[in-house]
């Protein structure tokens, strides 16, 4: 898909809101030393908001914002409110429509009840995340007038935000320009000149449910820690040298942990990744460590034949299990892989090399045949989850799965692509992998975690 460098050209259209997300995360990656909280305006808002805070590993929340209408002319906005009893007026529209105190309190009343209804079911019961002095990003899936946006930078600056970068993927030129008295940066990928609905600069602009706003929301609070019962400790980056390379791996240990997952990925980041860093929190949950690890350098992965060059990914895993095997804090614990893409089938060539001694694999829409040979040769129980929709990948891992002499379980997640990004899909992943793990991964003594 080309895109034009003129953001006041329409020339592109963004498959989904997911895609715009990414492409947005990474025009605001500069703001990460910031340490910013992302909002996400529901509900189309929020799978935008997603990506962004994948890509600033940032926290995410919503920020849920009512208009006051005017009584008689309730498309006019008289203001906006938000939670923690947040009220923004504008005085000229309030005098100009003549509005009396009683009849704001009226219209304030409506809609505070269902700001509130909104809050509790997004978040499930969790806490917003708080503002004070913070960097706050405002995301949208676009801007039309301006108005929604404007009171939602109100509010966040209400709240205690210390600055406030609203971000969305499209808006037209003279609304984007309205939006800065009320931010302190705005962040625009594209500024049509000829725009007339948010939705034309999308291929699918489905309505974006209730439910996928929840899901979204607590798949970013697993992400970012803040639901799970492990204590653990966390290296943000761990350097290692592998085969003459110096790789980048993100490592996380449980206090007492069963074992460790080592995350192969051959193509993009494995460390970065949104479904890797979900599944790995799920699998800290279950008191497994994780490192997610790049297997190839930010130079090498655009070089698609070395994404396909499973046996050097192999080796390079190989070290890295050497590597987690004199590590102090994961010396000693029964190692297991997760591979995804061609990880897959690097993760099954390195669990076959000799004295490997690798205690369980599995693998998330990968390509486990790309293991050739070496499929005869793994002992450690393998399970494969693929996709439903994912109809070639699918059969590829029959394929695989019917040479192969170990223990050995084929999934499918019904309805799912090859990103597993439908509602519920990424989750059954994650349990799938957590009792597979838990299941092959020798108990510890005295443990209790996985029903000993």
């Amino acid at each position: 898909m080309t895109r034009s460098r003129h953001p006041d050209r329409m020339t592109a259209v963004f498959t989904d809101r997911s895609e715009a997300g990414r492409l947005l995360g990474e025009r605001v990656s500069p703001l990460a030393p910031e340490h910013p909280v992302v909002l996400g305006l529901p509900r189309g808002g929020v799978p935008v908001a997603f990506e962004v805070a994948a890509a600033l590993h940032a926290p995410l929340d919503v920020v849920i914002v009512r208009k006051l209408g005017v009584p008689y002319q309730p498309e006019l906005a008289m203001g906006a409110i938000g939670e923690n009893g947040i009220r923004v007026i504008d005085d000229d529209v309030v005098r100009l429509a003549g509005v009396d105190p009683r009849e704001i309190a009226e219209v304030e009343r409506v809609e505070r009840a269902e700001l509130e209804r909104r809050a509790a079911r997004f978040r499930g019961g969790r806490r917003a995340v708080p503002l004070d002095g913070r960097t706050v990003v405002i995301v949208d899936d676009g801007v039309a007038t301006g108005s929604t946006a404007r009171a939602a930078c109100r509010v966040a600056r209400a709240l205690g935000a210390s600055r406030v970068v609203l971000a969305a993927p499209v808006g037209p030129p003279d609304a984007v320009e309205r939006l800065r008295p009320d931010a302190d940066e705005v962040i625009c990928l594209l500024r049509p000149a000829d725009f007339h609905a948010v939705g034309q600069v999308y291929r699918d602009f489905s309505p974006t449910p209730d439910d996928q706003v929840e899901l979204l929301l607590a798949r970013a609070a697993k992400l970012s820690g803040a639901t799970s019962g492990a204590s653990a400790d966390a290296d943000p980056e761990v350097l290692l040298e592998a085969a003459g390379t110096n790789l980048t791996g993100s490592l996380t240990v449980p206090d007492d942990p069963a074992g460790i997952v080592l995350f192969a990925h051959g193509s993009g980041s494995s460390r970065h990744s949104p479904r890797n860093r979900y599944v790995a929190s799920v699998l800290n949950g279950w008191g497994i460590a994780t490192l997610l690890l790049d297997l190839l350098t930010a130079e090498e992965e655009h070089d698609r034949r070395l994404v396909f060059d499973v046996e050097l990914l192999a080796v390079r895993l190989g070290a890295a299990t050497a590597w987690v095997r004199t590590y102090e804090s994961t010396a000693g614990l029964a190692v297991g892989y997760f591979g995804a893409s061609t990880g897959a089938g690097a993760a099954l060539v390195a669990a076959a090399k000799p004295g490997a001694d690798i205690t369980a694999i599995v693998s998330r829409g990968g390509r486990p045949d790309l293991a050739g040979p070496a499929l005869e040769l793994v002992t450690a129980p393998t399970l494969l989850i693929v996709g439903g929709a994912d109809t070639e990948v699918v059969e590829l891992n029959r394929l695989a799965q019917s040479r192969m002499r170990c223990i050995t379980r084929l999934d499918i997640v019904p309805g799912a692509t090859h990103l597993f990004e439908e509602p519920g899909a990424l989750e059954t992943v994650g349990q799938l992998a957590g009792t597979w793990f838990s299941d092959h991964l020798p108990p510890r003594p005295g443990s209790t975690l996985f029903g000993g």
